[in-house]
């Protein structure tokens, strides 16, 4: 028996001063549960320059199928030097970390702006609004500033947050049901070097590319990566 990984992705779409900045935070369980009895695997250090090429071909491929992007927009884009596009991964949370938890739950579903760092001068009809390190300041013309914090507020029915897996609502009534929600499953590190778990490179691509990289795309006959 294997579980999927639990994910929860939140999808905010601002910077420190109301801009719009579309990204993603995911918790995701960092390996997978197997078995009856609360074991729980640890997955092997993410490469992020891979999680970010993956993450920029779903983005293209999503935005060519809604007729957002042409090819030759995606051949173009694909030969800048920075992407444009950026994946972190965040270090590693224990189950019984319950301040590193509380703090990373407010941080990612954080409101778009803070009523503290805000300043509203009447006379002139303006707001002052001071940057998260308390350096940069920006001044709004008060509907401006209205039509920022508004353009952030989700539509009618929209969902900003969802579970997956092991955090979904049928996964967390099943363990509740059983009394096993509060239980801390045994952990296992995991076993080999890094350059191991590189050896399925290519059933990885072939799975996110939907491309087979060891098959010819003249002859379609296979091939074998060269030593360098």
């Amino acid at each position: 028996m294997l579980w999927i990984p639990g994910m929860g992705p939140i999808a905010p779409k601002f910077h420190d001063f109301l801009g719009y900045n579309p990204h993603t935070h995911i918790l995701v369980t960092d390996g997978c549960f197997y078995g009856d009895k609360g074991m729980f695997r640890v997955a092997p250090p993410l490469e992020l320059k891979k999680l970010e090429a993956i993450f920029r071909h779903k983005v293209f491929k999503m935005l060519l199928a809604k007729g957002k992007i042409t090819e030759k927009m995606i051949a173009m884009l694909s030969t800048w030097r920075h992407s444009g596009f950026n994946a972190f991964c965040g270090n590693r949370i224990s189950p019984k970390d319950d301040t590193a938890m509380e703090n990373l739950a407010r941080y990612i579903i954080r409101a778009s702006f803070s009523q503290e760092r805000m300043h509203y001068k009447d006379q002139e009809g303006k707001v002052v609004y001071t940057a998260k390190d308390g350096k940069s300041v920006k001044i709004f013309p008060a509907m401006e500033w209205i039509a920022a914090m508004c353009s952030h507020i989700p539509n009618r029915g929209e969902q900003m947050v969802r579970y997956y897996g092991y955090y979904s609502n049928v996964s967390l009534g099943k363990r509740q049901k059983e009394g096993l929600d509060d239980a801390i499953p045994c952990i296992l590190e995991p076993q080999g070097n890094e350059k191991a778990f590189r050896k399925s490179w290519a059933q990885l691509i072939q799975k996110i590319y939907e491309t087979d990289p060891l098959v010819c795309p003249k002859c379609t006959g296979a091939m074998q990566r060269s030593a360098t």
